[in-house]
């Protein structure tokens, strides 16, 4: 990945397919970290483009670590006086008791197909344990994301059907004894995310799924304390603007001390080792103006680049097939590819492994044209195009920023739970577009849209092989009029 940063430092464009989960909220952070040492004889024989090379894979690296962090302080500390946190306190789990609301920016790309119930889970205090009590009658999915944002665990319809378990979260160290009826499922970081959903077919079901959350239960060894305050934090702000908002410095002393929190995975020490070069170690205060300024021009630099490189690489590591991009098979579980799993923590925030569900996503037309709001379009499936899906499927419209499209009508995503309307020979037309079809018996078959450029993403929970192998492909949206 180096190497190939230092032979084209250029930045091809190539564009993000958003993925669907949930939200990402960044803070702006001061640089408080203690003065650490001088610049290392490493350090001070590397050129500015070599460290640049490097503190754009670093940037990419730790961009992950601080979305988490910054999305867990987000949901679980308290910012003002008489202020509860926005979800629950760690090891609490906060279910919602209905969709995203549209105005929501804490969320990116929000599904409006399950309940999330939400909570952070630390386990450096000792273990906490999950259980699901059986007889939950639909996709149901309770994955596990360490701070680094893999997924290393996935309860759920899947895996565990209707019979349910009992699963102890420990922490890398812990070399305690485990109940005979529970599952160890060891975290590679002392905190965790986990982010369940539950099947939801409309408002309508709300009370249904309440019932059902209430079977999914998260019991700490120690119990869970007051929340964190932090009057400072503007938990608010759109996510973009803050990361925008961290100088070099910032962006690496956190990236510092979070590394020391949560160690990298065995896998980072050949990243580790090029960090090295400038200075960075996990756990040691990182100060950037102690480096030599080849070093320190280089970072600056980079960080300066890396927001935009991200996005500017929308699609990146995507596979493309027609018009629409597909998550590849190592979404979820990363490896050494930091520039996808960055994109990832960007767009889309908890995505899920691809086995659970995929995100086919698409910003053009069949002419290749972007999509707009002021135009019409049509997204046609045949009888045997219909999304492959196990469980069930939905298509909803974002803006730019992977936010859903304020219309007039507030309807999100239409998908195979609503009453749509079949053609004659069992193909299904789905209208895109800020007119309503002719035909009100048509209304279901309709995503409203706002004037300006929006993309499709189209879910397909529990997706069957045919769109994982890519024997299917979803056809092409067709431009029907202004």
């Amino acid at each position: 990945m180096l190497l190939r940063r230092w032979a084209d430092l250029r930045l091809a464009r190539l564009g993000l397919a958003c993925l669907a989960a949930v939200g990402l909220v960044l803070s702006a952070v001061s640089a408080t970290a203690a003065p650490g040492p001088g610049p290392s004889a490493a350090a001070a024989s590397v050129t500015q483009e070599e460290a640049y090379a490097i503190a754009r894979e670093g940037y990419d690296f730790l961009f992950p670590l601080l979305t988490m962090d910054f999305t867990r302080r987000a949901m679980t500390t308290v910012t003002g006086p008489g202020r509860a946190p926005r979800t629950a306190v760690e090891n609490v789990l906060a279910p919602a008791a209905a969709f995203p609301r549209g105005e929501d920016r804490i969320i990116v790309r929000p599904n409006f197909d399950t309940l999330y119930s939400i909570g952070w889970i630390d386990v450096s205090q000792g273990p906490v344990t999950l259980a699901v009590k059986p007889g939950l009658d639909r996709y149901y999915l309770l994955p596990l994301m360490d701070m680094w944002t893999d997924v290393f665990a996935v309860p759920g319809s899947r895996t565990l059907g209707q019979a349910g378990g009992r699963f102890l979260i420990v922490s890398r160290s812990w070399t305690g004894a485990a109940p005979a009826d529970a599952q160890v499922l060891r975290a590679p970081t002392d905190k965790v995310w986990l982010i369940a959903r539950i099947q939801t077919n409309g408002p309508a079901d709300y009370a249904h799924v309440h019932a059902l959350q209430q079977q999914i239960t998260l019991t700490p060894s120690v119990p869970p304390g007051p929340p964190v305050t932090d009057l400072s934090f503007d938990r608010f702000a759109p996510p973009a603007r803050l990361m925008a908002s961290l100088s070099a410095d910032q962006f690496f002393a956190r990236g510092a001390e979070l590394a020391g929190l949560y160690p990298p995975h065995d896998a980072d020490q050949p990243v580790m080792a090029l960090l090295a070069r400038i200075g960075f170690r996990p756990g040691q205060p990182y100060d950037l103006a102690k480096q030599s300024p080849e070093v320190q021009a280089g970072v600056r630099r980079a960080v300066r680049d890396g927001l935009a490189g991200l996005k500017a690489q929308r699609f990146g590591g995507l596979l493309r097939r027609g018009t629409w991009f597909f998550q590849p098979g190592h979404l979820g579980a990363y490896g050494g590819d930091y520039g996808f799993r960055a994109r990832v923590a960007l767009g889309g925030l908890g995505a899920n492994r691809i086995e659970d569900a995929v995100y086919p996503t698409t910003d053009e037309d069949a002419d290749g044209k972007p999509l707009v709001g002021t135009n019409g379009y049509v997204l046609h499936f045949s009888k045997d195009q219909l999304p492959p899906a196990g469980a069930f499927w939905s298509l909803t419209a974002y803006d730019g920023e992977g936010f859903p499209l304020l219309s007039p009508e507030r309807r999100y995503a239409v998908g195979d739970r609503d009453p749509l309307v079949y053609n004659r020979d069992g193909s299904l037309d789905l209208q895109i577009g800020q007119t309503p079809p002719a035909d009100p018996h048509r209304a279901a078959n309709w995503l409203p849209t706002l004037a300006g450029p929006f993309n499709l993403t189209l879910r397909l929970y529990l997706p069957k092989r045919e769109a994982l192998d890519g024997g299917w492909t979803p056809p092409p949206v067709t431009r029907t009029g202004p």
